[in-house]
Order: C-alpha cells, then sequence, then structure tokens
C-alpha cells in the first residue's frame, strides 16, 4: 500500500511498534521539539508577529541567537551583497571573509585561531578534539578525559551531550562515549579527585544557562584554571550561550580573572544565520594540522559575511555595554516588582542572560505570557528565563515587567489558593 492510499484511509503503521496513528496528527517533521502552538512569520527588532497577524514582544530571541535585534539592517545589508556575489565554495580554499571574522575576534580576545563550524555543538565537539589531539599528538602524552560540571549543557552530539551534566538529554542515546566525568558545580574536592592520568581537560560554561541560569563563583573558576595549571590540562569554556555580549562583556570569561585555552560560540554571533567557532591559544595551532578536523559549510562566504557584519555592530556600537546597562535596569525593575511575592526564590544572572528562580513549576506562566504577548521561556522546570536582544529599549523593557508581574502575581495568588 502506498503512503498516500494509507493516509486516505486515515491511518498509517506505526513502525516496529505497530501502532497506527490518525492522518490528521501525521507530520513529515519529526516530533523532537515540543513546540509552542505559534507560527512566527516575521520580526523586527524585539517584535514578532506570528501568522494569525498576533504581535508578540520577544524576550527569548531565538535563544540568545538575535542580540542584534530580528532582521539587522545592517547585517542584512552585507548578507544581500553576499547573496549576489559568492555563496559557497568549500574551505579546499582561501575564504577571506574568513580571515576578516578572525581577525575581529583575536584582536578583542586572548585567543590567536579561530576555527569555523556550524553549531555550538559542532564548536563544542571541535574543542574536545582539540584538547585530546593537543595532549596525544603535540605533548605525547595519553590524555583523552573531558571533566564537566552537573547541570551543564553542551549540545547534542552523542559527545557534546556526553559531556552535558544533565541525564535527560542521555536517555535511549546509550552506549554513550568513553573518556568524560561529570562533578557537581563548585565542589573543589570532587573535582580534584576526579583529575586522573588520562585527563585532557575541564569544560565550563560562566553561567549555566540550560541549567538553571546559575553563575558560576569567580573563585572557583580561579581554581579550576590554577588545576588546569598544575596538572598541565586546557581548560575550555563554552561561551554558545554567554558570549557575543549576552552578559555584558563580549564574553563572558572577560568578566573573570582567567583566560581558557580554548573557548566556543555560535549563537549570537551571526544574527540567526547557523554558525560556530571554536578558538584556541597559538600554541594548540599544530594539533590542528591539514586533514585533521574539518566541515564542508564551517565559514562559507554568507556566513562570514553575516558574522563579520555582526561584530563588527558589536564593536562599532558598544553592544556589550548596552546589555550590561539593560541588564541591571531590568534586574532592578524585577526585583522592585517582585519584591513581595514568596513564589520568587532568587532574581539572577549577567547582563541580559537573567533566571528568575521559582519556588514551583513556571511552564504555566509562560503559556499565560504567549496569551499576553510576551515570549520568554524557561531554564529547567522553576526557572524563567529572559533573552532580550541586546538593543532592548527601556520602554520594551518596563512593558514586559509589567506583564511578567501580573502573570507571576496571578500565578503565585491561585497556587496559594488552592494550597
Amino acid at each position: 500500500m502506498s503512503k498516500l492510499t494509507q493516509v486516505e484511509e486515515g491511518k498509517v503503521a506505526g513502525g516496529a511498534a505497530g501502532q497506527e496513528e490518525p492522518a490528521e496528527k501525521l507530520s513529515a517533521v519529526f516530533p523532537s521539539y515540543a513546540r509552542f502552538d505559534i507560527s512566527l512569520v516575521k520580526g523586527k527588532g524585539s517584535w514578532v508577529w506570528d501568522d494569525k497577524g498576533n504581535k508578540y514582544l520577544d524576550f527569548t530571541s531565538g535563544l540568545a541567537v538575535t542580540s542584534l535585534g530580528h532582521a539587522p539592517e545592517k547585517v542584512g545589508a552585507k548578507l544581500k551583497e553576499q547573496i549576489d556575489t559568492l555563496w559557497h565554495v568549500s574551505n579546499l580554499f582561501h575564504i577571506p571573509g574568513q580571515d576578516k571574522v578572525a581577525k575581529l575576534l583575536t584582536e578583542n580576545s586572548c585567543a590567536d585561531q579561530v576555527f569555523f563550524c556550524n553549531s555550538g555543538a559542532e564548536a563544542n565537539e571541535a574543542a574536545i578534539k582539540l584538547a585530546r589531539r593537543y595532549q596525544q599528538k603535540i605533548k605525547g602524552v595519553d590524555r583523552y578525559e573531558v571533566i564537566t560540571f552537573e547541570q551543564s549543557f553542551h549540545g547534542r552530539t552523542l559527545a557534546t551531550l556526553t559531556a552535558t551534566g544533565q541525564q535527560k538529554v542521555k536517555e535511549g542515546f546509550l552506549p554513550l562515549p568513553a573518556g568524560f566525568k561529570t562533578v557537581p558545580l563548585h565542589d573543589l574536592s570532587a573535582l580534584g579527585a576526579a583529575i586522573g592520568e588520562h585527563t585532557a581537560a575541564i569544560m565550563i560554561e560562566m553561567i549555566l544557562a540550560e541549567g538553571g541560569v546559575l553563575e558560576v563563583q569567580p573563585e572557583f573558576l580561579e581554581a579550576v584554571a590554577a588545576l588546569c595549571k598544575e596538572h598541565g590540562l586546557l581548560l575550555i569554556v563554552d561561551e554558545v550561550q554567554t558570549g557575543m555580549g549576552r552578559t555584558g562583556k563580549l564574553f563572558g570569561h572577560q568578566h573573570y580573572n582567567i583566560e581558557p585555552d580554548i573557548f566556543t560560540l555560535a549563537k549570537g554571533v551571526a544574527s540567526g544565520f547557523p554558525a560556530g567557532l571554536m578558538l584556541g591559544k597559538g600554541y594548540l595551532r599544530e594539533a590542528f594540522s591539514p586533514g585533521s578536523h574539518a566541515t564542508t559549510f564551517g565559514g562559507t562566504p554568507l556566513a562570514a559575511a553575516v558574522m563579520s557584519a555582526t561584530i563588527e555592530t558589536m564593536l562599532e556600537e558598544n553592544v556589550p555595554q548596552l546589555a550590561a546597562e539593560s541588564g541591571s535596569y531590568l534586574v532592578g525593575q524585577l526585583k522592585e516588582k517582585l519584591a513581595d511575592v514568596p513564589f520568587i526564590t532568587e532574581i539572577r544572572g549577567k547582563g541580559l542572560l537573567i533566571g528568575i528562580e521559582c519556588k514551583g513549576p513556571v511552564g504555566d506562566i509562560v503559556l499565560a505570557g504567549q496569551k499576553k504577548g510576551l515570549l520568554f521561556v524557561t531554564a529547567g522546570p522553576n526557572v524563567i528565563r529572559l533573552l532580550p536582544n541586546l538593543y532592548v529599549s527601556k520602554e520594551e523593557i518596563d512593558q514586559a515587567v509589567d506583564i511578567l508581574s501580573e502573570l507571576i502575581h496571578t500565578y503565585a495568588t491561585e497556587a496559594n489558593g488552592e494550597a
């Protein structure tokens, strides 16, 4: 029986389980996302519109991606110009745009080298590979293990989900690759005990965004860096969500007295165009010799044009400082409006990566926000995560805080009433 005939009859075989599904539930897209019942079709600045004409104030930024706002004009102009010039040639040839992006990033960071890829997971995968290869091929030692932290999130490839300190992303994907250890965050004794003869690197986020918007304590981070130096380990900082101005500095680690050997970027580096980067110190250069690592689509002329326009805009207009100032204002307004709500445990974060920890699940508050025209997301079941674009205005912040405050007050009151 053909697929068409099966659908016409209203049923289709459910694979190995032999289950049948009604035709109206069928989709050609794998159901791996729990999507909201909203179809967004247009965006500009801090606002998006759905296919029914409803307007929303966007405090998700595509999960910290559209940091310059939706459809930024300067970036769009560069993309349109590149579309009429050259799209793809492969990394078998020199791509001048890559040199421009690499120069912009290395001149404004502690890094000396850049590897171009397509996503945060790929950037973290490249970081893991570089750490292993440096230890084994350059230093000549049998080191391959990477230590990470509970509640971290590093990606969805087999290596990066194994590195992730959340069990939920690992279910059903056994066996997981060897070479990873996970320890509790801020537990220095556990970290010390985990370091062994095969340890190659320690990988850490400056703010565990997916794990609840948990900021790493400066003294702990300095101790981690000291352990790396003592044991000859590489320090990898995952800046996929905290990088590119989000925390009020161009890179999150610039808030601290450390310099990573390797750090990774994605999300906000290309204004929504798929792009990722792995950056490292110059002494790691020879570990990625020709043929050691590659990607077909990393750093295409299109991606490079968007990245360079995004980075130039951030630098020229001091966007990280805007994020720092707006973030301070946002947190202040939240603390003022929510001071009398026992349901709130803590309001925390840096720049415009803000978490509101609550005493119970917040999923219903997210859905209620959508009905009021405000989009935001969670960071675990009990934390509201706010990720507005870095140009967000005070008026837009005020509007969002008013909506959110009303929602939380209402929810907290109803919850107490039910109790």
